[in-house]
């Protein structure tokens, strides 16, 4: 592993000015309301639509659920209560799974999503996966997870959980809004491994929008060889936030960081650097280290990106299960 050399605070500046200079984007800039929850995702998961109309079923034990959500036809799995399990569950494709009321959900491990496709996770609770992701996306397409509440504790090593959200192999088009990511030490890795080039290269692409991470140490996005775009988010506590990896393009927009160290890295091992574009964030205090500005300014899709000043109110008011 290589260290970069310390750069001097001319040189900070000229990234940083260079950074802003580029980042500017056509997109509108109004308010979202707190609480609002979207009918269908905004981001690169426009289009995933998991179960649609199909008739709910709702299930309260861990049997009925790995039942109700296998095979790939249109379904909508309800959750009803906290459901305690050991390892992952596999949803299949064309499924959405909902939590019911504010409280229900997962805890001791996760939900996988492997090798399917148009997946919505919604308004649950999933808590303290053991050994393992909250929620893993692997070789998978059209995925939405809104208003969950992803947590455990940091009473224990860092390897002990894994996870709370994971997408690699391949997966692509993902939107992962209005969520809680607290208590934590890895949050949310995009591309698992420096050596998945030639898979994960053209794919992986994601949008993280009005996320609230609270006392998540690191990977806030961590993202490899994929394009991102990471806005409207509230991140507090943090060692090292946004970090872009392995020539991974990432577009950092109008996020608010408090008590952050690092908001936003691209540098950490020089032959092994990201890119990333800067616009309307504020920073807080954090710092951020910038080796390479990238072309990735205006993303593919409509989108609404409120002003950093509403974003506090917009995202405390809003994310989280229990606010749809």
């Amino acid at each position: 592993m290589r260290t970069l050399p310390p750069r001097t605070h001319a040189q900070r500046s000229a990234l940083v000015a260079a950074a802003a200079a580029l980042a500017t984007v056509s997109v509108l800039t109004l308010p979202q309301s707190a609480g609002a929850a979207e009918s269908s995702p905004v981001g690169f998961g426009a289009g995933t639509t998991g179960g649609g109309s199909a008739a709910a079923v709702t299930v309260s034990t861990l049997d009925a659920f790995k039942s109700a959500v296998s095979g790939s036809t249109a379904k909508v799995v309800k959750v009803n209560g906290l459901i305690s399990l050991s390892g992952q569950v596999d949803v299949g494709s064309n499924t959405t799974v909902l939590g019911v009321g504010s409280s229900s959900g997962f805890t001791g491990g996760g939900l996988r999503l492997k090798k399917v496709s148009n997946v919505v996770i919604r308004n649950l609770n999933l808590s303290k996966a053991v050994k393992t992701d909250a929620i893993t996306v692997q070789t998978s397409t059209k995925v939405w997870i809104d208003h969950n509440s992803l947590s455990s504790d940091r009473d224990h090593g860092k390897d002990y959980y894994d996870g709370l959200v994971d997408i690699t192999h391949a997966s692509d088009y993902v939107t992962v809004s209005w969520n809680t990511f607290k208590d934590h030490y890895k949050g949310s890795l995009v591309g698992h491994s420096d050596n998945n080039a030639s898979e994960d290269t053209g794919h992986l692409r994601v949008t993280y929008h009005h996320n609230w991470f609270n006392n998540v140490n690191s990977r806030i996005p961590s993202l490899r060889f994929g394009t991102g775009h990471f806005y409207d988010n509230y991140v507090v506590g943090a060692e090292t936030a946004v970090h872009s990896r392995m020539g991974a393009q990432m577009f950092v927009q109008n996020n608010v960081f408090r008590d952050t160290q690092v908001a936003v890295t691209t540098s950490r091992d020089s032959d092994k650097d990201g890119y990333a574009n800067l616009s309307g964030n504020d920073l807080g205090g954090a710092a951020t280290e910038i080796s390479q500005v990238g072309t990735f300014t205006s993303p593919p899709y409509s989108y609404t990106a409120e002003p950093a000043s509403s974003v506090v109110a917009s995202v405390t008011g809003g994310a989280g299960a229990g606010k749809l």
